[in-house]
């Protein structure tokens, strides 16, 4: 196998941007020609794996990149139908924004978190590990094409250079521009030598590891950041939903008391008790958790305080219903039927309300209309 020759292409625009026709005609076109060349490399590294006196060391790698091209060839198929040979409108170009920079695991299977990153990431960390992969397996004689290492390995570099802003300043930024001081001086080292005619193929290969697996390191970093970030704008959008909806709660639960006899004495949580949402990213998590655990309780409680209030409406409509049924046919005259009416409408009004009374009463009302025998309007009995 010569050098990896496949190189993850420039995406258009970016997040929430629509796509340009002619950049993503460019992109779609050069993705197709990566993905057929991955394919290929990955199958000769996968073959050449196998018979590999560390093969089980190579597993894991192997295992993410093949796993990292089925899901690039799976967006790029969903990109292709959006396309539609050029076919795009202003709402197709907003989804081919989407479908590039959305995280890959968006419409993944179970399994799939390791893929919480967009298609450029993706490409980009696949070459990374095929370069390495290439190293490892020495399928790459670096004498054939000095000079094509040393241009893949300036390349590699300056994509590191310009993921390295997006690290948070603090001691793994520092320590990442210390990696990449270290390879870029021995990079220039080994060119000065290769300049003077000295052999320096030993030296190229753990360069071009050491330099993917940096890349790799900060394409998953920048992945994981962007998660945690995710996170803690979900956790501070949910704590507020459920702030505003425990008023609604408290609104509910205050009602039952105040007209339900007997009204349940379930315990209401306190979104307040939870505190604010945390900085660290595994205490965000925790935090999600809880407030799941919140929402859960919230609603539970709603049903249980709720649900009493609402026979009570049911209760009071159905009367209201067969009273005006009575009066319609006339049997709201007659003496039985309008004291029953009278104690009905005394036991659903009545602060707070007995519901099983108030049901049994309704009942009763119900079946002395059916059973009713008084004068009708015009005189005659029913």
């Amino acid at each position: 196998m010569g050098l990896v020759t496949a190189i993850a292409p420039v995406a258009p625009a970016r997040m929430g941007e629509p796509v340009e026709p002619a950049a993503m005609l460019r992109f779609l076109s050069e993705l197709v020609a990566w993905s057929e060349r991955r394919r290929a490399e990955l199958a000769e590294l996968d073959a050449a794996a196998l018979t590999a006196a560390d093969a089980g060391a190579l597993t894991g790698d192997i295992t993410l990149s093949m796993t990292l091209w089925q899901a690039v060839a799976g967006r790029l198929a969903q990109i292709e139908q959006v396309w539609d040979d050029g076919r795009v409108g202003p709402v197709e170009r907003q989804r081919l924004s989407a479908l590039v920079w959305g995280r890959l695991d968006a419409d993944a299977g179970p399994g799939s978190a390791s893929l919480a990153i967009s298609l450029p990431e993706a490409c980009r960390l696949s070459d990374a590990l095929a370069a390495q992969l290439s190293w490892r397996l020495s399928l790459d004689p670096v004498g054939v094409d000095l000079a094509a290492h040393l241009r893949s390995l300036r390349a590699t570099l300056e994509r590191v250079r310009d993921l390295l802003p997006g690290e948070q300043a603090g001691p793994v930024r520092d320590a990442a521009a210390e990696r990449l001081l270290r390879i870029d001086r021995r990079l220039e080292d080994a060119t000065a030598r290769a300049g003077r005619g000295a052999d320096v193929g030993g030296l190229i290969g753990p360069l071009e590891s050491d330099a993917a697996l940096l890349e790799r390191d900060l394409i998953v970093a920048a992945a994981t950041r962007r998660d945690d970030e995710r996170d803690r704008a979900r956790a501070h959008a949910l704590r507020d939903r459920l702030l505003e909806r425990s008023v609604v709660v408290d609104r509910v639960v205050d009602d039952c008391v105040a007209q339900i006899r007997s009204a349940p004495t379930l315990a209401v949580p306190r979104v307040e008790a939870l505190g604010p949402v945390p900085d660290d990213a595994l205490a965000v998590d925790a935090y999600l958790v809880r407030l799941a655990a919140v929402a859960r309780a919230l609603t539970l409680a709603e049903q249980a305080y709720g649900g009493p209030l609402a026979e009570l409406s049911d209760l009071r409509a159905l009367l209201d219903v067969y009273h005006a049924k009575a009066a319609g046919t006339g049997h709201a005259a007659h003496p039985e039927v309008a004291e029953m009416y009278k104690q009905a409408l005394a036991v659903v009004n009545e602060p707070p309300t007995d519901l099983a009374r108030a049901r049994a009463v309704v009942g009763a009302y119900q079946l002395l209309l059916g059973g009713s025998a008084g004068p009708t309007p015009e005189g005659r009995s029913s």
